[in-house]
């Protein structure tokens, strides 16, 4: 008899369906293969089919397609079927489209197969990067100046054919809470933002989920017509150096909140200035396989020209958001106008780069608070674009330039960005081979004795300037992220105002001849890394 006990508890348990016995090991790679769809239904088939639904999906995910059909029924309908080809329960969803596509109509065709409880954000995009849903094939895809075949006369497709696209991303992030948080403005008071509920009501969510009010990374997208510089000054102020924030700072975009109360689309009472995406560390989970982490690196592509300068007379313009500006070089008495510090740049350019964009890097020391709390300061490096001079101002793009703000001139250059695009690729390798313990740590002093880490997604925020007509070759923007990590799903766009904000400073940034943060960049690729 106990010979017989002991023979029936070697032999495999099996599960009974009608009149078949399903081993356990063949049951578990019946559902490894299942889509997303019919997985969560295998779930819900009894306590054991749970158990090893669990066991399957125990990691975190990402999935991620890209679609260039020109339908968007069918562009939606191809990166959702990829991405939901495999098991996943989806905790929070982006997707991102070219302007030719509705972005209400594409909103919709996936809210209804994501289901009412996923966070969901859709944004417009100048371009989109990822891997192609039927070729599997890495595509950065940049609109606006792509040539074809059936092109007219002067070569080129109307915009809004060649403005064709989707990518889509879906992640499981067990340990994790996320949620889509708006920063809405008062149709009663369309000149004030609401930055401050904005500010508490993503403290609020993380203290709801985890206990405290510091979320692990935010993934922020702006309105094109909102001035995102004081939106990002208040969170990095108020926001621990822990705290990831990356994103894109102009776009148009629809979000979907788990929270209904903040889904006011539609609404008389409010717009919305930007969304964000927020994660926050679950207190009611016990992660065994080791918390999500966020990693940022940043490919930098512009360079410092020229001396430090001083605002002397500064005059808002508030009709068209730009401020014109008098200074003199630091040490010097003398006023410079427009067209003099203009014709100094030049001088320093001259040979050295073919027509560049120029900025100027304004250092900020600003008071700033959230509520009623006492004021604090933040020092920030904030890049303003230059539009012209002439033999009374200097003409820039922004405002918040005050008299006595130091200065440089910054130009986009494609050999820094060549260079940076390196530095990334190699700071992403040390978190590739060595993993990080600790979030926020700079990754080129990682140990070799910390716990190593895998890497299991990733997102990308690139200028618009960049691609392949500054670099002269394809797909540089993301090769930081591919060279290491070929085979974990990323996805990303080409944005106007890339955000990049992390505890150690971005690689590129300690170039620059300020030790003001910028979190705002141009010319430059945000690299999100996320691992476990």
């Amino acid at each position: 008899m106990d010979d017989e006990l002991s023979k029936a508890k070697s032999e495999p348990k099996t599960v009974r369906i009608g009149v078949a016995l399903i081993n356990d090991d063949l049951l578990h790679n019946i559902l490894l293969r299942l889509p997303a769809s019919s997985f969560a239904s295998a779930a819900c088939v009894s306590k054991l089919w749970n158990l090893l639904c669990n066991r399957i999906l125990s990691r975190p995910k990402l999935a991620s397609a890209l679609s260039l059909n020109p339908s968007p029924h069918i562009a939606v309908e191809e990166v959702l079927e990829k991405v939901l080809s495999e098991p996943i329960r989806p905790h929070f969803a982006v997707a991102n489209i070219g302007s030719g596509f509705s972005l209400i109509g594409a909103f919709r065709l996936i809210s209804k197969r994501l289901g009412s409880g996923t966070p969901f954000i859709i944004s417009t995009a100048s371009g989109i990067i990822g891997r192609d849903a039927l070729t599997n094939e890495l595509k950065e895809v940049k609109w606006g100046d792509i040539g074809g075949d059936s092109a007219d006369e002067g070569g080129y497709l109307p915009a809004e054919v060649i403005n064709n696209g989707i990518v889509l991303t879906v992640g499981f992030v067990p340990g994790l809470k996320v949620d889509a948080i708006p920063l809405l403005r008062s149709v009663k008071e369309p000149q004030v933002a609401m930055l401050d509920k904005f500010v508490m009501d993503i403290k609020d969510y993380t203290a709801s989920v985890s206990g405290c009010t510091s979320p692990v990374g935010i993934i922020i997208f702006g309105e094109g017509l909102a001035d995102m510089k004081p939106v990002i000054d208040v969170l990095d102020y108020a926001m621990p150096m822990e705290t990831v924030i990356v994103g894109d700072e102009r776009g148009r975009f629809l979000y979907r909140s788990w929270d209904e109360s903040r889904n006011v689309c539609g609404s008389r009472k409010y717009l919305s200035d930007a969304v964000a995406l927020v994660f926050a560390r679950d207190r009611d989970t016990s992660s065994v396989t080791g918390d999500i982490q966020f990693h940022v690196a940043l490919s930098n592509g512009v360079s410092v020209v020229g001396p430090i300068h001083k605002a002397v007379s500064v005059r808002l313009n508030n009709s068209d958001n730009t401020t014109w500006l008098t200074s003199r070089k630091e040490g010097q008495f003398e006023i410079l106008d427009g067209q003099r510090m203009l014709n100094d740049i030049n001088d320093e350019l001259e040979n050295r780069i073919e027509s560049p964009d120029l900025y100027i890097g304004v250092t900020k020391r600003r008071k700033c608070c959230v509520g009623f709390e006492k004021p604090g300061w933040i020092t920030s490096l904030a890049l303003h674009g230059v539009i012209g001079g002439d033999e009374e101002y200097l003409y820039v793009n922004g405002v918040n330039i005050k008299t006595g703000d130091c200065f440089q001139f910054y130009h986009s250059d494609p050999n820094a960005a060549i260079s940076s695009c390196s530095d990334a690729s190699v700071n992403l390798k040390n978190l590739k081979l060595y993993g990080n313990a600790n979030n926020g740590h700079d990754m080129r002093d990682v140990a070799v004795n910390v716990i190593k880490k895998e890497v299991f997604g990733g997102f990308i925020f690139s200028c618009y300037g960049r691609g392949e007509s500054f670099f002269g070759r394809r797909n540089v923007d993301s090769s930081p992220f591919t060279e290491n990590f070929p085979s974990v799903p990323l996805a990303g766009i080409f944005c106007g105002g890339e955000i990049g904000r992390a505890s150690s400073g971005l690689i590129g940034e300690n170039k620059r001849e300020s030790s003001a943060r910028c979190c705002l960049h141009v010319y430059s690729s945000v690299y999100l890394v996320m691992s476990s």
